[in-house]
């Protein structure tokens, strides 16, 4: 890393750090002495944050002061910053905007005089067990043409209520493209308009599987979790998760759980029966699995680990 210098003289206040990339390079965190390097400082543009305690800041002064540096410490920290090209953090409009489809329309808005609405609608109620509450949840909609026609859209908001991601479904068992998914990235927290981090999150494989569950359920989009996610779960000081994942997701859902515990989370692993996902077990069956669901322990996750390898 360039700023050796720079590295170096940190390490004098805060230990030896690990270079992480992006400029970033961690350390133990003197505010909440947590195990693991979790304190990160950019180099470039001298903001630091832990991810334990929440600690944070702009500038890598004040940082040396709030931790009582001596002043020849700080006024050459000032030196050797005066060296330092400041690139100022990408923003948001940095990332493409992402559109629904052009021809998407909203379920909600009734249209029974259409043949495609009303197969649609018998789709999600028949097949998805989905409500009409549901679909005004969740924004539902679907798509009589273009690139998206015959397939239900399940769009994902963030906090501040755009889109950041969309899923569709074919609603026609003959159609032999069943999903089809935006060129977007998916390190994004899906439903995030609807989740209260105060509250136990429930991790889940798909839009289906969380709407399932009703109650505060992020779909992945896949068997891994995001990275934005789990900085997030970190920074919100979540105390609970249920893993929710398919069986054949056993290897992710276990490295998952092993992070969060090793992040002071109490993490609840929920076995799915015979194959199943939370949308074909429905509303009921998949809420008695997860209150019946036992915290697991330290051994617990070992004796599932060794059983995950043979």
């Amino acid at each position: 890393m360039s700023n050796f210098p720079l590295v170096t003289l940190i390490e004098t206040v805060l230990g030896k750090g690990q270079i992480k990339g992006n400029d970033n390079v961690a350390f133990h965190c003197p505010f909440c002495s947590h195990y693991k390097k979790k304190l990160e400082v950019n180099i470039q543009s001298q903001h630091w944050h832990c991810w334990i305690c929440n600690a944070k800041g702009r500038k890598l002064p004040i940082l040396f002061r709030r931790l009582n540096a001596d002043r020849a410490k700080i006024s050459q920290l000032i030196n050797l910053l005066e060296d330092v090209e400041i690139r100022p953090r990408k923003t948001s409009t940095d990332t493409p905007v992402l559109h629904l489809p052009e021809k998407f329309r909203p379920l909600w808005i009734f249209d029974k005089s259409s043949p495609e609405y009303r197969n649609a609608v018998h789709y999600l109620y028949k097949k998805r067990n989905i409500t009409i509450e549901d679909i005004l949840k969740y924004r539902i909609g679907y798509c009589r043409s273009g690139e998206y026609a015959g397939k239900i859209v399940i769009p994902s908001f963030d906090a501040n209520g755009s889109l950041n991601y969309f899923v569709s479904r074919a609603y026609y068992e003959s159609d032999g493209w069943k999903h089809k998914n935006p060129n977007a990235s998916k390190d994004i927290i899906g439903f995030e308009l609807h989740i209260n981090w105060d509250m136990p999150i429930v991790l889940v494989e798909g839009a289906f599987d969380a709407i399932a569950i009703k109650r505060n359920a992020i779909p992945l989009y896949g068997k891994t979790i995001p990275d934005i996610l789990k900085k997030r779960i970190i920074e919100r000081k979540v105390k609970t998760i249920y893993i929710c994942l398919d069986n054949d997701a056993k290897k992710q859902a276990l490295e998952t759980a092993e992070y969060f515990m090793a992040n002071g989370v109490d993490v609840y692993l929920v076995d799915l029966p015979n194959d199943e996902d939370p949308a074909e077990l429905g509303f009921e069956a998949i809420q008695k699995l997860i209150n019946d669901t036992i915290l697991l322990s330290s051994d617990k996750l070992m004796e599932q680990k060794i059983l995950c390898s043979l």
